[in-house]
């Protein structure tokens, strides 16, 4: 049985992953290098992350600097980010790419709070089914009569308490990254 709760932990902290990665690419207002993790320049035919192309960097608080290491390559990367949906256009000198990021309106911030709340509530929705899974191993296991009734119930109650845990560092998360976007 304890099996079943060492997987039940791993697949939660998966999702936690998944969460923190989400948050990461929501635009806040300030720079953030992870927000162009997702974005692929097609570099000789190759879907190159532009993490793996350049050097970035943060001069400033709302200013992301991106220099190729390939200065043939400031062109395609400016062509990938106006193909993503960052939702900020890039300049460039020839040599870096900058992208500054906008002061983010009250409205705005406003829905990036329900953004970031809904995602946190999909996330608390896949939590709550990796336990449900668990919980049906259990009964399994009972059924097969691999283990008791009271281990049944024991184990019942330590995948809630394990998800009841994991539901209060998602709503840790989610507060922080709230917080984040409404005071800048």
């Amino acid at each position: 049985m304890e099996s079943v709760f060492a997987k039940t932990k791993e697949k939660m902290e998966k999702s936690i992953n998944s969460l923190k990665y989400e948050y990461n690419s929501i635009r806040a207002g300030r720079a953030n290098a992870a927000i162009l993790d997702r974005i692929q320049v097609d570099y000789y035919g190759t879907p190159t992350p532009i993490n793996q192309m350049a050097a970035i960097s943060v001069p400033e608080a709302r200013i992301l600097a991106i220099q190729p290491w390939d200065v043939s390559a400031v062109s395609l990367i400016e062509k990938a980010i106006l193909a993503s949906d960052i939702g900020i256009n890039p300049s460039n000198d020839g040599r870096i790419i900058r992208l500054v990021f906008p002061a983010l309106t009250e409205e705005r911030r406003k829905q990036l709070s329900k953004d970031v709340s809904k995602i946190a509530e999909d996330t608390k929705v896949a939590v709550r089914q990796v336990r449900r899974d668990s919980i049906e191993k259990i009964k399994a296991m009972k059924k097969n009569s691999e283990i008791t009734e009271d281990d049944q119930k024991y184990g019942e109650e330590k995948l809630q308490k394990i998800t009841d845990e994991f539901v209060k560092k998602i709503d840790e998360i989610c507060v922080a990254k709230t917080n984040e976007i409404m005071e800048i």
